[in-house]
């Protein structure tokens, strides 16, 4: 039988085949033992079947006991080969006790000693054999059983530990090293030929390889990059090499999100980092949130006295604190950390809190951000995201805060959806405080798009659904995005409310939108797999469309108004955008409360198209809480 049939069989039939071998093994190792006893082959006569039969039945329930039969071969390890030799004692125990106490003439009594010591002499030496026979064997990449042919980009120190570390690997066969260092081409290292990598495609192609591992440093971008598109349309799969946590041994990780972008990192201005964080007392609103927690990261390494977080999230609170305090404990000593839990909407606990720790600055990060959840919930997107903001920034101004930094969104840009107008509402509550006279507190607002690698991200679902072979889903093949890396847009956000003057809007450099089918297109196949094209048989992993959610939009923008002004970081603007003045605002929040009280959904449209410049809603808004109660009616998040 091949073995890729074998491994594919139900594992209650493998577990019936290993049972049969065993007992096979068991009737083989007491005839070896009588022949060894005897100096020749022995063919067995009444009393001495006993054995044979006896030995066999004895080690069934005790291998079953040890667990013999949940393990899997290709995996057994050092302690899979300790918990059969324990196995195996047990038996010779019984075993041996069992036929010096009840002898039976003609079987000679050493069969008590040598039956189990040959047996279990078997029993391993099987299991080893299936091991390497199994991961030796090439099967149906689907199914993803290795030896995998592997390809090392890079000869430095990191390619070659890497190197080192998967010799003898039952998983990878190395075929050899890639560089452009023309004294190195042709040479071995470590006992592997070193191509040119300029011969990347040719490589690839002549030596079948599977997986392309690049060990080139962080500082090599470019190069990266280049070998990255150097293999499109190849089935192999690019990895990326890093030191493990015990800095000395490399190992095999998924490809940055930085190299799925292609964005060059442009490293931050510490100055900036520091002006408004250092040895100052920072409070962080919605600390627990993908952009809260890697906010509270950064600017933990600003070494500030005081780092508050406050969240409405009890668990997420629990999680980041423990975290942070970890690092406190190693690294910033010096740091206090305070966990609060609270609701932005409160403005009572906000002033408890703001009195007790006398922020100097506030990052509010704080908000509901999930499109089709905040459109099916949208008076609840309003209190959160405009009525939270607003207390917050009142509460902030009155307790004098310095400085009151504000994450928006890129949806907040004529937005078709709730979550877009709460959010832009937020920005003209912020504008308008800042252009109060007596106010003190320096009002900011920084709008980026999506950030990668957070919960609700797409990069970390795609990974999913292409290790499940796929569908990979997307809402619209015109769908395009602006997407960030969640501590390059955290840096970026934290240099930006650095050069506040005070109701300034500024405006994050996200790059060329990428459409997101193209970005899945190019996950499955850095994955090592093609995409299956609608009406054909061929490729691996289809693309599936589900249609665009409730509030969704096919492109995102960033301005509203027109001539950014440029700022002293290379990746931040400053909008010019139209506000409104407090007064103005202070009129509009009552009828909002009414709307608010009344859950009127028109009226809610009606105030937010009053309110918000190029508010163009591209489905009919309505209260989800009010639509459960009409019976037969459901309200889906997605297609």
């Amino acid at each position: 039988m091949r073995s890729d049939r074998l491994i594919g069989l139900p594992r209650w039939l493998k577990q019936t085949v290993v049972i049969a071998v065993d007992l096979v093994l068991g009737i083989a190792a007491t005839w070896l033992a009588f022949s060894l006893r005897i100096d020749g082959m022995h063919v067995p006569h009444g009393n001495e079947w006993i054995p044979y039969w006896f030995g066999p039945l004895l080690a069934l329930p005790i291998f079953i006991h040890f667990g013999l039969y949940r393990a899997i071969f290709r995996y057994t390890d050092l302690a899979a080969i300790k918990q059969i030799l324990k196995a195996v004692a047990v038996y010779a125990a019984i075993y041996t006790a069992v036929v010096l106490a009840f002898y039976i003439p003609p079987n000679p009594r050493s069969i008590g000693i040598l039956q189990p010591f040959i047996l279990s002499a078997f029993i391993v030496g099987v299991r080893m054999f299936a091991r390497f026979w199994l991961l030796a064997s090439t099967i149906d990449p689907r199914l993803r059983v290795l030896r995998r042919r592997l390809l090392i980009v890079g000869t430095g120190d990191e390619a070659v530990q890497l190197a080192n570390a998967l010799k003898g690997s039952p998983e990878y066969l190395q075929i050899g090293f890639l560089t452009n260092d023309s004294q190195l081409i042709g040479r071995n290292m470590t006992g592997y030929r070193v191509f040119a990598l300029d011969e990347l495609r040719k490589i690839i192609e002549n030596y079948e390889v599977s997986d392309l591992v690049i060990a080139l440093g962080s500082g090599n971008q470019g190069m990266r990059r280049q070998i990255i598109e150097g293999c499109q349309g190849l089935p192999v799969h690019i990895q990326t090499a890093g030191l493990t946590l015990d800095s000395e041994h490399s190992s095999i990780r998924e490809l940055d999100i930085d190299d799925l972008l292609g964005r060059h990192h442009i490293p931050p201005n510490v100055e900036l980092l520091n002006l408004k964080n250092h040895q100052k007392v920072v409070l962080v609103t919605g600390a627990g949130g993908s952009i809260g927690s890697e906010l509270c990261r950064q600017i933990l390494a600003t070494h500030p006295s005081r780092l508050v977080l406050f969240e409405n999230n009890e668990f997420a609170l629990y999680m980041l604190h423990h975290e942070l305090q970890q690092k406190v404990s190693a690294f910033y000593s010096e740091v206090e950390l305070s966990p609060v839990l609270g609701d932005v909407r409160d403005a009572h606990r906000l002033r408890e809190v703001f009195k007790a720790v006398k922020p100097n600055t506030v990052y509010h990060a704080a908000a509901y951000k999930h499109v089709p959840l905040v459109e099916l919930n949208p008076f609840e997107g309003i209190r959160n995201n405009f009525l939270g903001t607003r207390i917050c920034a009142q509460v902030a101004n009155e307790e004098g805060v310095d400085d009151f930094v504000l994450i928006s969104t890129d949806k907040a840009v004529r937005p078709t959806n709730i979550m877009g107008a709460s959010k832009r509402l937020a920005e003209l509550a912020l504008q308008a405080l800042a252009a109060e006279p007596g106010t003190t507190t320096r009002f900011s607002m920084v709008r980026f798009g999506n950030v990668l690698g957070s919960s609700g991200s797409v990069v970390p679902l795609f990974r999913r659904q292409i290790a499940k072979l796929g569908p990979v889903t997307i809402t619209d093949p015109e769908v395009t995005r602006f997407f960030m890396t969640i501590p390059e847009a955290a840096q970026l956000v934290i240099q930006a409310g650095a050069m506040a003057k005070g109701g300034d809007v500024f405006v994050l450099d996200m790059g060329e939108p990428i459409r997101i089918v193209d970005l899945a297109k190019r996950m499955i196949t850095l994955a090592g797999y093609t995409v299956k094209e609608p009406g054909r048989d061929n490729g691996d992993i289809e693309i599936k469309v589900t249609g665009l959610r409730p509030g969704e939009k096919l492109y995102e923008e960033l301005l509203i108004g027109n001539d950014p002004k440029p700022t002293e970081h290379p990746r931040i603007m400053k909008a010019n955008e139209k506000s409104i003045s407090k007064a103005e605002l202070d009129q509009e929040v009552e009828a909002l409360q009414n709307i608010l009280r009344t859950r009127d959904v028109p009226e809610l449209k009606n105030l937010l198209l009053r309110l918000v410049d190029g508010y163009q809603p591209e489905i009919e808004a309505f209260d989800a809480l009010a639509e459960m109660r009409k019976p037969g009616i459901s309200t889906p998040i997605s297609k």
